[in-house]
């Protein structure tokens, strides 16, 4: 990195993003007419600017910074594999030490019978993976019309032209013409938003049924998969009702779809146990791992095949014509085995369900009172602050007062990390946060709510 001063150095580095970088998710013209934020160095649950500035990252970067910033273990590890092995493939019947490991590590702690690994780099790219493989998977079988995959409206799978399609966030399909031929969508468990008078039981049941609806439509002898997040993060935090994995599992079973849980945001203790699919005992043919498998701290991510997939596809007798240069990468590998290492260690895992994930919770439930917040939701160490114009009959703000997008933008001027998801305010901060510091947290964020109601004269 450039040795510039503060001031020289920002406006060196915005110029040179300005002009060559194209960012995620952004508007390029905008950004580059206002410079976009440097940030230089983090540690813990901070992140610090160019400017000297130190933010509360409430997100742990995008959900994935696990274990915190800075964490000398794992750099060292990461440090260790480049000396020793900075990169092999995978694709000439060899392997390395740290695959096989990990591949071991993840089989042990995945829940039982997930005990193939297929590694990738993105969550991205691991659900592009998992289509192949139901493709796949059901040739195998003799049964190759079954190629229809179910997603849900407000579900998150990714970027790519498969993983986009199998995402139900429409703002995302446009630009591209997307979704392909052959993914289709039902409806979400998002009780708050769309639940009416029904109960939150009756409601989970209502939207696992409209999967059954939608497979008797196509026919079961065309539908391959069904893909769902345990909880629903870039949705908006949607945590389905006690009713609905139970319902979303028998109507899987019955009609003999395979069921893929996405764990890329889930995983690694973000809902208070090691996996998603341990806190709502979903059973999957297929699991995706990412973010929290290395702390965000390099690239990787995994695919978990469960019994039925992961011994048709082993014992093909025939080459799987597929895989990427980086998959299970040595340095990727050795940091992913630490990472879990220090997870398991600190018990990191256990206190975001038994500690300071309760804090966490308890601490955003004191946010209700707020004449914006509608409903305060979460699990484990992810959590939800819903904005809305009336809370007796759950209105929302007209989309146009773009209430979340103001309330986000008061955040990040006052050195706080949240999220806008339309008008819901969501927090993922790193395992390790204190409670000094989710206090900290939900400090700046009333703040800021406080702002933005002053902003569109809502009365305090």
């Amino acid at each position: 990195m450039s040795n510039h001063t503060s001031n020289t150095g920002t406006k060196a580095w915005q110029a040179a993003d300005a002009r060559h970088h194209i960012h995620p998710f952004t508007d390029a013209a905008a950004l580059a007419a206002r410079g976009a934020r440097v940030i230089v160095r983090a540690d813990g649950v901070w992140i610090e600017d160019s400017e000297g500035h130190r933010i509360l990252d409430g997100m742990a970067g995008l959900w994935c910074v696990n274990v915190g910033y800075g964490n000398r273990e794992l750099a060292e590890a990461g440090y260790k594999a480049l000396c020793d092995l900075p990169y092999y493939n995978a694709f000439f019947q060899t392997t390395h030490p740290y695959a096989a490991e990990l591949s071991a590590k993840l089989a042990s702690i995945t829940p039982p019978g997930l005990d193939r690994v297929l590694f990738a780099n993105s969550g991205s790219e691991a659900n592009d993976t998992i289509i192949k493989l139901t493709r796949y998977y059901w040739n195998l079988q003799g049964r190759p019309k079954k190629k229809i995959m179910i997603g849900r409206r407000l579900g998150y799978h990714g970027v790519t032209l498969g993983a986009a399609s199998l995402s139900g966030l429409t703002p995302m399909h446009p630009q591209w013409d997307l979704p392909l031929p052959g993914f289709v969508h039902v409806d979400a468990p998002y009780w708050y938003g769309e639940g009416g008078d029904l109960s939150p039981h009756d409601f989970g049941l209502k939207a696992a049924r409209s999967l059954e609806t939608k497979i008797l439509e196509l026919g079961a002898e065309n539908v391959a998969a069904f893909i769902g997040e345990p909880l629903q993060g870039a949705g908006g935090v949607i945590i389905p009702p006690d009713s609905y994995w139970p319902e979303i599992q028998r109507i899987c079973a019955e009609h003999d779809i395979l069921l893929i849980a996405d764990e890329v945001i889930c995983g690694f203790g973000r809902t208070g146990k090691w996996f998603g699919c341990d806190t709502f005992n979903i059973k999957p043919d297929f699991m995706t791992l990412a973010k929290g498998l290395s702390s965000g701290y390099i690239p990787i991510s995994a695919v978990m095949l469960g019994a039925r997939v992961g011994d048709a596809i082993a014992n093909a007798n025939e080459e799987l014509v597929h895989g990427y240069t980086y998959s299970g990468h040595p340095v990727a590998c050795a940091v992913a085995l630490k990472n879990i290492e220090i997870l398991e260690r600190d018990r990191l895992v256990e206190k975001a369900g038994n500690d300071i994930g309760p804090y966490l919770q308890s601490a955003l439930g004191g946010l209700r009172d707020h004449p914006l917040v509608g409903e305060v939701r979460g699990l484990g160490m992810i959590g939800a602050v819903e904005l809305v114009a009336d809370k007796a009959s759950r209105r929302h703000f007209a989309p146009e007062m773009d209430v979340g997008m103001r309330c986000r933008n008061h955040c990040f001027s006052n050195d706080l990390i949240m999220r806008a998801i339309r008008d819901i305010m969501v927090v993922s901060p790193p395992l390790t946060i204190t409670r000094t510091e989710v206090d900290e947290l939900v400090r700046r964020a009333r703040m800021c709510l406080d702002l933005t109601a002053k902003e569109i004269s809502i009365p305090l």
